[in-house]
């Protein structure tokens, strides 16, 4: 199984670590031809605006939106979750997202760079809070029939899982949490199964 994290801005070194921790081969995502060699992606944190328009410049736009149009197994966090969400309220006009969850996302939700934050998050997949690292990190505003809520902070949604894509809005990478990057491996695992 190889995993692919794209690597255009954000903290890519810190997902390949996780996966590394796991076992797991990570390859960084850079053309459209690096896609044809993995089981999974990741779109990790980083700058929502600046990764859009990397993907647009540097080509390989299209075949990441195809990847997750064929609910391929799929991570996004922070501004992975950005990217993923169906509809984004403060987005630059300059800014387009890929899609793929049914969630409403406010990009700044929680507060700019000053207002970033460490908290609990209550996890709906276990028993076991995530230790939620929020840098200014986007806020679900609003959840579709289509996705599930797998974490919550205060009551609202900071985790969702929609089909094969999950997205979160905290960075369990920079707490060294594996388990949502587990959820993805085994997604992959019941695709080859099911193949």
């Amino acid at each position: 199984m190889r995993v692919g994290v794209l690597a255009l801005q954000g903290d890519v070194r810190e997902h390949v670590a996780l996966f590394d921790s796991l076992g797991v081969e990570s390859i960084r995502i850079r053309r459209h031809e690096d896609l044809g060699g993995i089981d999974a992606l990741v779109l990790p944190g980083g700058e929502s605006t600046t990764i859009s328009l990397l993907l647009a410049s540097s080509g390989i736009r299209p075949a990441v939106e195809q990847w997750v149009r064929e609910d391929r197994p799929t991570l996004g966090t922070c501004a992975g979750l950005v990217l993923l969400a169906d509809s984004i309220s403060d987005g630059r006009a300059d800014q387009t997202g890929i899609g793929g969850l049914a969630i409403s996302v406010a990009r700044n939700g929680y507060g700019r760079q000053k207002f970033s934050f460490e908290a609990e998050v209550e996890s709906e997949i276990d028993e076991v809070p995530f230790h939620g690292i929020f840098i200014r990190a986007p806020k679900i505003m609003d959840v579709g029939n289509e996705a599930t809520v797998l974490a919550r902070l205060n009551g609202e949604p900071v985790a969702v899982q929609q089909g094969s894509i999950i997205g979160c809005a905290f960075h369990p990478e920079l707490a060294g949490d594996g388990r949502l990057h587990e959820r993805l491996l085994s997604m992959v695992e019941s695709r080859t199964k099911a193949l």
